[in-house]
């Protein structure tokens, strides 16, 4: 008889913790995402500013939200975990969940900011340049996703009218590409 392993510690943690997350939302009737899990302009006398810079990835405003994001974060994560380790995956994580918080607080403060749509991203151009090993090469499925995902942010940034942070997509896009250049580099 096969039995069910936790594969993905990082991944399969992540989600966890996020569906937690969500349901102590709903239970709080969206009180937990203001206090732990969106960030948004507040003071930097309250400690609270600095964990929601990180937790932001793990709230979700509804359960098609967060659904729409683990799709796909369940799918590519435990490839990139099983690739570079649940260490290097981990930090990669954070530094979508810093970047892109620093990134909204400094361009789009007024709104609150959560989900792990950054991170998705950044995992989809990793994802996308990771079978490369060469570091004089760039693989042509990099350049189309790239184009593709990162296209269709600008895109919508301009015609729709939506409450989606596509800056917060691209940003997680680039910064998982710069990851995806310099583990590639740190391999060669």
């Amino acid at each position: 008889m096969k039995k069910i392993t936790w594969n993905s510690p990082v991944i399969l943690g992540f989600a966890l913790l996020s569906g937690i997350a969500l349901i102590a939302n709903l239970l709080t009737n969206g009180r937990a995402n203001q206090l732990f899990f969106s960030v948004y302009r507040s003071s930097f006398s309250d400690p609270l500013a600095y964990l929601r810079m990180v937790t932001h990835v793990l709230g979700h405003a509804s359960v098609q939200h967060y659904s729409n994001n683990m799709l796909i974060f369940l799918l590519i994560g435990p490839l990139l975990e099983e690739k570079y380790g649940s260490k290097k995956l981990l930090l990669v994580i954070v530094l979508v969940a810093l970047v892109t918080s620093i990134v909204h607080l400094l361009f789009n403060a007024n709104t609150a900011l959560l989900g792990a749509s950054g991170v998705v991203f950044a995992f989809i151009l990793l994802a996308s340049i990771t079978g490369s090993t060469k570091e004089n090469e760039i693989p042509l499925t990099f350049i189309i996703v790239t184009l593709l995902y990162i296209g269709e942010q600008i895109y919508e940034v301009f015609f729709l009218r939506d409450n989606v942070s596509q800056l917060t997509h691209i940003v997680g896009g680039v910064v998982g590409a710069l990851v995806g250049l310099y583990l590639r580099k740190d391999k060669s």
